[in-house]
């Protein structure tokens, strides 16, 4: 098979992957994020997490 099959392959399979991933969480702030965040143990919180739940959910 020819280089540029492989690169191109390769470029395609990333690009998919990083659509996925990206596409699993919502968006900050959101009411999605929020709920999802309610469920979480609050334990398990990052710092920027909880600082972005108090920004976005609670004022």
């Amino acid at each position: 098979m020819p280089k540029h099959f492989s690169r191109f392959f390769t470029l395609a399979l990333v690009i998919v992957a990083f659509g996925t991933l990206s596409a699993c969480s919502p968006e900050v702030g959101s009411d999605e994020w929020c709920a999802s965040l309610k469920e979480k143990p609050k334990g398990d919180w990052s710092a920027n997490e909880a600082a972005d739940f108090a920004k976005h959910c609670v004022f």
